[in-house]
Formats: structure tokens, sequence, C-alpha cells
């Protein structure tokens, strides 16, 4: 019994795995986010860079 005792602190102590653990938690919510917002982040790039080619087009170069 003490055995199991002593062998279940030591895994409750143990944090090894713990920051992969908070990536992929993290990697989660971006990816949520992400598709909440996928068709305002969708427009704004569609917005920006559709400015940035016109200003590249209209670029006189002198």
């Amino acid at each position: 019994m003490n055995k199991i005792k002593s062998f279940a602190k030591r895994l409750w102590n143990d944090e090894s795995a713990q920051g992969a653990t908070e990536y992929i938690l993290l990697l989660v919510v971006v990816v949520a986010v992400v598709m909440l917002f996928k068709d305002k982040i969708k427009g704004a790039l569609t917005e920006k860079l559709t400015s940035l080619g016109t200003d590249i087009g209209g670029f006189n170069g002198n």
C-alpha cells in the first residue's frame, strides 16, 4: 500500500508533460478563434491586399 501511495504522489507531482498539454490547449483556442472569425479575417485580408495591389500599381518609381 505504501508503494502505491508513493507512486501516486510522484505521478501527481510529475509536470514533465505539462508544457506540451498547454501548447496543445493554446493551439486549440487559436484554431477555434480563427474558425469563429474566419469571414472577418478573410474580408480584412482581401481589403488590405487589394489596397496594397492598388498602391503598387500606382507607384511611379520617379
